[in-house]
Formats: structure tokens, C-alpha cells, sequence
């Protein structure tokens, strides 16, 4: 790190550092020592800007928890078609191949939900915004009278997010046979029924 970077930046760089951290030796065996080799600081130095290591690790889970959503959110904004809008809302919740960091990231936050109420606050945020993400989609296809639901808006909407869980995971744990195409056409087929719509987009 350059001397002449503000304190901001230091704790920006850290925050990235444990990241990277936390997924080479996950959320629970990551120690001081590797946050500090991954920045390049002794650990005196780490604990200048972050005497709590905890704190460190939960702001560097909300980056990357922060990261995932915004990208999915940047990826549907230019699509106004509900159809549409739903498939590319699919896929991008789905990891890109097993060693996706930002789904690793997740997952690693997942695991350590159960121990530490935090951690499953942050989760249990990121879920409800993806499932008020995949409802303002469903209301907005019915509403067009594009979609035709088959429950409400709010039980599919998280039945897409639960799925798209468990896929991603799938996808990370190297699943053989289920890989980011496969998990995408497995949750539309599910989607079809749920909307009544093709969503023949591609």
C-alpha cells in the first residue's frame, strides 16, 4: 500500500484484502496473519485501522455482498420487457463457473450464518432484496398481462431466489453434471410454469 494513501483507501484496500482472505481460507479459518499477508502489512498495521478483526471480516462479506447485488441490479437496468427482464434476472444470479468469487464469497457467508447473528443479518438482507427484485418483475409482467401467475407474486419470487441458492452452490461445489446452463434452464422451466410465459428470449 502507498504511504501517501488516505485513511479511506487504506481501509478499502483491507476490506479487499480480506476478501481474498476469507476465500482461500474460509470465513472460519481465516486469522489475522492472512489478512495481513494478503495486504502486504504486519498485523500491527491491520490492527491500526481495524483493532476488531470481526469487524474487518462482516465489512468485507457487505462489500462483496453489496458487489453481487449491484452488478445484478446493473445487469437488468437497461431491459424494460418483463420476459426478458426475468431470464437475464436469472442468470445473473448464478455463478459464472465453480471458482466465481463473488458467489464463493456468498456461500462462505452462508456457512457461518448459522454461528454468528450478524452474518445471518446480512444474509437474510441480501435474500429479501433479490426476492423484492424478482417481485417487482412478476407484478409488472401481470400487470402488462404478460405473466399469469400461479400463486403470488411474493411465494414465487422466493421460490426463484431459494433456487437459484441451490444451483449456485451446485455450481461452486463442482457439481458434475450441473454447470451455469444447466442451472439457468432448470430454474426457467420453473419460471414458465410459475408466469405461464415461454420466455423464449434468447
Amino acid at each position: 500500500m502507498s504511504a501517501r494513501k488516505s485513511r479511506a483507501d487504506r481501509r478499502v484496500d483491507l476490506i479487499e484484502a480480506a476478501r481474498r482472505a476469507i476465500l482461500r481460507y474460509g470465513t472460519q479459518g481465516v486469522h489475522l496473519n492472512h489478512v495481513a499477508e494478503e495486504a502486504g502489512l504486519t498485523s500491527g498495521a491491520v490492527l491500526y485501522h481495524y483493532p476488531d478483526l470481526g469487524e474487518l471480516l462482516v465489512e468485507a462479506h457487505h462489500a462483496g455482498m453489496e458487489r453481487f447485488y449491484e452488478l445484478r441490479v446493473k445487469r437488468v437496468a437497461g431491459v424494460s420487457e418483463p420476459a426478458r427482464k426475468l431470464v437475464v434476472t436469472v442468470r445473473s444470479g448464478l455463478p459464472s463457473g465453480p471458482d466465481d468469487p463473488g458467489v464463493r464469497l456468498l456461500n462462505e457467508l452462508g456457512g457461518a450464518a448459522a454461528r454468528n447473528r450478524v452474518y445471518a443479518v446480512l444474509l437474510t438482507t441480501l435474500y429479501d432484496r433479490q426476492v423484492a427484485l424478482y417481485q417487482s418483475i412478476l407484478d409488472t409482467g401481470a400487470a402488462l398481462q404478460v405473466f399469469r401467475l400461479s400463486g403470488e407474486s411474493l411465494m414465487i419470487a422466493r421460490n426463484l431466489v431459494a433456487l437459484e441458492d441451490a444451483y449456485g452452490y451446485r455450481i461452486t461445489a463442482r457439481h458434475p453434471v450441473i454447470g451455469p446452463r444447466e442451472a439457468a434452464e432448470n430454474i426457467l422451466g420453473y419460471a414458465r410454469v410459475a408466469t405461464g410465459n415461454a420466455l423464449d428470449c434468447d
